[in-house]
């Protein structure tokens, strides 16, 4: 047994090349990564969403470049002025052009969204792998601090943390970061469940690999997967997390624009009489982007499902 597992995890041959079962390996990864990637495309919707998400996420990257106006200047004498050839969007309240201010709100949203997505995945992961490969008590904490923090109201949590710490940028993604982490660590845990009886574990344990070894370069890479699957839909469900508290004016703060706080200045009845793209466009802007993180989510995890690639 012993010296089967040497030779699985010996590098190189004595002549320094790689030896054959290496070249398999990376050919059999090869052709899984293809497959995986064929299906993803083969999935219309998901490619529809791809290719939407990318394009919104490099008009916000490059809003310096593209925006036709100071996001912050207020041109007083054409507050809520409609769409036209100076204002492509129209103005706000104030008489800031409502495109350029989206285009530098969704900086913030989509780092807001991204940035809480790998803080939640990454906390998840640590615990769920943990829980997965130690199990016994260690097991039994976690999942009980799990279903603690699972036992309380996400969006009450939320205003009530948020609330305290005073709302920022940063304490929205630590809030959203440490409430958050608990679907990925469930996740996690199942595929470690499983994945530590395999034979590969059993060979890294008899050649004297430590725990954390075993746990970070043997098993967590083969349980991405799902945890992909899963930080995908959470980036657009922490996007509308953002929204919904700018909108009641715990999110992001001005004078920083975000599309929820934009949302927040256009609550007046007058406005959604008088000003109908005022809330219109950064609320379509909103479903549009969120919708593309599902698709792309729905896409990804039907492009990894086991069962799909193995037909």
């Amino acid at each position: 047994m012993e010296s089967n597992a040497q030779q699985v995890f010996q590098p190189n041959t004595p002549e320094g090349k790689p030896p054959v079962e290496d070249k398999q390996l990376i050919g059999e990864r090869r052709s899984l990564l293809s497959i995986i990637i064929a299906k993803f495309f083969q999935n219309k919707l998901a490619v529809f969403g791809l290719i939407t998400l990318t394009i919104i996420t490099l008009a916000c990257l490059l809003a310096p470049y593209i925006a036709p106006h100071d996001p912050a200047f207020q041109d007083l004498r054409n507050r809520l002025a409609p769409p036209s050839s100076d204002f492509w969007l129209g103005t706000d309240h104030l008489g800031r052009d409502l495109f350029s201010r989206m285009l530098y709100g969704g900086q913030v949203s989509l780092y807001v969204g991204f940035a809480s997505m790998l803080g939640a995945v990454a906390i998840g992961s640590v615990i769920g792998a943990v829980a997965g490969y130690f199990g016994g008590l260690i097991d039994a904490f976690l999942m009980r601090l799990v279903d603690v923090i699972l036992a309380f109201p996400n969006i009450f949590l939320l205003i009530t943390l948020v609330a305290i710490l005073q709302p920022s940028i940063n304490i929205l993604i630590l809030v959203f970061a440490l409430l958050s982490w608990t679907s990925t660590a469930r996740v996690v845990r199942g595929e470690f469940l499983t994945l530590k009886k395999r034979e590969f574990v059993l060979a890294s344990r008899t050649i004297g690999m430590s725990n954390a070894r075993i746990i970070f370069t043997q098993i967590l890479p083969n349980a991405l997967g799902p945890v992909i699957v899963a930080a995908t839909l959470a980036v657009g469900s922490f996007i509308l997390a953002e929204s919904a508290l700018s909108f009641f004016g715990l999110g992001v703060q001005p004078p920083n624009a975000s599309w929820g706080n934009m949302l927040t200045d256009s609550q007046s009845i007058t406005i959604f009489r008088n000003a109908w793209w005022y809330p219109t466009f950064p609320g379509l802007l909103i479903l549009i982007t969120v919708l593309c993180f599902n698709f792309i989510g729905d896409g990804l995890r039907d492009a990894l499902d086991p069962r799909v690639i193995e037909k």
